[in-house]
């Protein structure tokens, strides 16, 4: 008997027939989408589809091969011994096109399809090698000395259900797959849908998962049941999504107008996926989904969650099935996804395996939100992605409150902006805005600030972290001198992830209150959190930037006062020229200026921001900026990348832009080495005996509980600019935990006696701790 897996146990026969199985259920739920990609010919795809899958995994009939999945099978077989002078040094993948009679497929021998069939089979495992002479003649020994002995097997054992190879085998079909498929090839769409979808199958079969779930589901019908319900209508940009659900959209629309709603009317009952800028919006918006399709109660796997810690937030919301919820997520098989960019849009940097996503986009519809909130960088890869997912006949959506001109330009010069998209404008009327430009800092106005706060929910947005405590400790010095009681809080990305994650409660729960008080925080609130202030103060940023800001004050309210409720401190605004592109600040304080004139504060209306966004971000304006540079930079790395140079991992710390370590502060570790590191440690040599008794029930039970204890351990870390954390930092020695490190810096958090909730400054960059651990 031919083997694939040892645990469990699976024949290669059913492994294969589990792929087939696979193919024919996405087959049936978005057959006709794939159908309608117009470069594929429907009956030639899934013929090709299902000639690729027989032949996948054929390799695997390599004695050595078998004789390691033998050994590791945990049930006795009656089958004689294998007995093979070769070793189990070479990938099935690259063994598997040996057997193939092109002959039964391809009658006009056409090289190129060839190419096709070999490389989507010799790569749907990606490995670093390199196919050189001494490669090429121990493949032909294998075929010789080895392969071509399993031909009965093949046959009689596993049935293949194509004719083979039977007289001798050649390696003569590695020369077509040493050159990889690049765009530039003939046949390079029908490549990606073939090797893309292989790898979803087996990924799918060898999980023992869907490859599709939950397919027939309408999220149109469920979202419009639950607004004519809650609403009575449609509002009218509900109305143009439904009216165009075959068609690219473009929306600008302000907060208050339903875009959630309006994205899930437009995805009708297609697979999608919903990408936002930050993890925890993306948590609202698939509580606030399961909500408008009634699930709140229920454990339907439908809607996906798919970011770094989305099985941490599952679990905490006691969300049922939250572990299949993530793995269905990451298998790509959820009817809807709500996921970050860095899971879904790392494939513009064609990594090695980038098929997978790319080809599921080519029968999907994704709607990218904030597109705004993004750098340069990141825009130019989401820019280049909607290019790619245009055409491969994937469709998307852009949802956003200001749209920079530069993106709209350079995807009409990409072809993008054709017939087949519709672009349309959404504004409240509502005036909820009223700024005043003040020409000091914020250091100077912090008294004003704390009277404000005596009777008024107050924010106050600052540029970096260390402003951030700056201003919350002269506040707490005013309030102390005076004998103020006045409620001050803190909220910045330098806290550890628990503390973080109930830091963003407290701010959600505070704005729903009728508490008063003063909230500090960083940028890190302006797009991530459902808040509204009665009275925001910032320090000067980009004019996109500034806009969201707004949105954290008088979110949906009408504004009616003749006195501002927004403050924009234009002195000492920290960030400048490092965070935010200085030439792009200074523009736009001038459209303010030039809008404010010389009154001393003037209503903004949502129109109004929409406009100077466009003049800001435009070409001419842009002409010579760091902005325009990067963006073009970015495009122009994407545009000449070399195929398959990158990892997925290498793609994905990319695209987070993160140049930082993951460290726990040395006051927070020494609190949890006797707990949560020891149980690590010791379930880390649980591990290495189980693995030594070959107990496979075992292993699975301790890899499971490390993994859980190692989440709780990552809930303790916080990610620190490596500029930052200096030389601070020391290794942890424990095995499984070496991407961790430990921070020598003192981290401030304390808890309230009384309300039990957390306040304190987070990790303190300025205070080294000198001791060696």
């Amino acid at each position: 008997m031919l083997y694939a897996k040892s645990n469990p146990v699976e024949t290669l026969r059913e492994h294969t027939d589990e792929l087939l199985k696979q193919m024919n259920m996405l087959r049936e739920y978005y057959g006709t989408n794939i159908n309608s990609i117009n470069f594929l010919k429907k009956d030639k795809f899934w013929q090709l589809l299902d000639f690729v899958i027989e032949f996948h995994d054929i390799g695997k009939a390599f004695s050595p091969f078998q004789k390691l999945i033998r050994s590791r099978m945990y049930i006795e077989t009656n089958e004689s011994k294998i007995v093979t002078h070769l070793e189990n040094n070479i990938g099935h993948n690259y063994l598997s096109p040996a057997f193939i009679d092109y002959s039964c497929i391809d009658r006009s021998k056409d090289r190129e399809l060839r190419a096709v069939l070999n490389q989507v089979i010799v790569y749907h495992h990606e490995r670093d090698t390199f196919i050189d002479k001494d490669f090429r003649n121990l493949i032909q020994k294998i075929l010789d000395e080895d392969l071509i002995n399993k031909v009965y097997e093949l046959q009689h054992e596993f049935k293949v259900r194509y004719p083979i190879r039977t007289e001798q085998l050649s390696k003569e079909y590695l020369q077509s797959v040493i050159k990889r498929i690049d765009k530039n090839h003939k046949y390079y769409h029908l490549y990606i849908m073939l090797k893309g979808i292989l790898h979803r199958l087996d990924h799918s079969a060898s999980a023992h998962e869907v490859v599709e779930c939950n397919s027939v589901i309408n999220i149109e019908e469920h979202t419009e049941n639950y607004l004519m319900k809650e609403f009575g209508s449609l509002r009218e940009a509900q109305s143009f999504t439904k009216s165009n659900r075959d068609k690219n959209i473009i929306l600008i629309a302000s907060t208050g107008i339903g875009k959630t709603e309006t994205a899930l009317i437009w995805i009708d009952k297609d697979k999608a996926f919903f990408t936002l800028p930050l993890r925890v919006s993306i948590n609202a918006l698939f509580d606030r989904t399961k909500n408008i399709a009634g699930l709140e109660k229920s454990n339907d796997t439908f809607l996906g969650l798919l970011h770094s810690t989305a099985i941490d937030y599952l679990e905490e919301s006691n969300q049922e099935d939250s572990n299949e919820i993530v793995d269905l997520a990451k298998l790509l098989s959820c009817k809807l996804t709500f996921s970050t960019i860095d899971q879904i849009f790392k494939f513009p940097f064609l990594y090695r395996g980038y098929e997978k996503v790319y080809s599921t986009l080519a029968y999907s519809k994704v709607v990218i939100d904030e597109i705004q909130a993004y750098s340069p960088e990141i825009a130019a890869v989401l820019v280049k992605g909607i290019e790619m997912i245009h055409k491969i006949g994937g469709k998307f959506m852009i949802m956003t409150a200001t749209m920079p001109t530069i993106y709209i330009d350079e995807l009409r010069k990409r072809g993008v902006m054709n017939s087949n998209i519709a672009k349309s404008t959404y504004n409240t009327k509502k005036i909820r805005h009223c700024i005043a430009i003040v020409k000091n800092s914020i250091d100077e106005n912090l008294e004003k600030i704390i009277q404000s706060g005596m009777n008024k929910k107050v924010l106050v947005i600052v540029n970096t972290v260390k402003s951030a405590v700056e201003k919350y400790e002269s506040i707490e010095e005013i309030v102390k001198s005076k004998g103020i009681d006045i409620n001050v809080n803190l909220l910045h990305s330098m806290y550890i992830q628990e503390d973080r994650a109930k830091l963003e409660k407290y701010i959600k729960e505070f704005t729903s209150s009728n508490s008063k008080g003063i909230w500090i925080t960083t940028q890190l609130v302006e797009a991530s959190l459902d808040i509204d202030f009665d009275e925001l103060h910032t320090e000067n940023s980009t004019l996109d930037s500034l806009f969201q800001r707004f949105g954290r004050c008088y979110r949906s309210r009408e504004y009616k006062e003749n006195s501002p409720n927004i403050f924009i401190y234009t002195e000492k605004a920290t960030g400048i020229g490092s965070i935010y592109d200085k030439d792009i600040v200074e523009k736009g304080l001038e459209l303010l200026k030039a809008s404010i004139k010389n009154k001393e504060f003037f209503k903004i209306t949502e129109d109004d921001k929409v406009e100077m966004v466009d003049k800001l971000y435009s070409k001419e304006s842009l002409e010579k900026t760091d902005f325009q540079e990067k963006f073009n930079r970015a495009l122009n790395i994407l545009d000449t990348i070399t195929p398959y140079s990158l990892g997925s991992d290498e793609a994905q710390s990319i695209l987070r832009n993160i140049e930082a370590y993951t460290v726990i502060p040395e006051d927070i570790y020494n609190k949890i080495e006797e707990t949560l590191i020891k149980d690590y440690k010791d379930l880390g040599q649980e591990l290495t005996e189980a693995y030594s008794n070959e107990d496979r029930q075992l292993i699975h039970e301790i890899k499971y509980k490390r993994k859980k204890v190692r989440r709780e351990i990552v809930k303790k870390s916080v990610n620190i600019p490596k500029y930052k954390a200096k030389q601070n930092i020391v290794d942890i020695d424990v095995k499984g935990l070496e991407d961790l490190k430990i921070l020598l810096y003192k981290y401030d958090i304390h808890e309230n006696e009384h309300t039990k909730q957390i306040f304190g400054k987070g990790v303190l960059i300025d205070k080294e701790i000198d001791q060696i651990i």
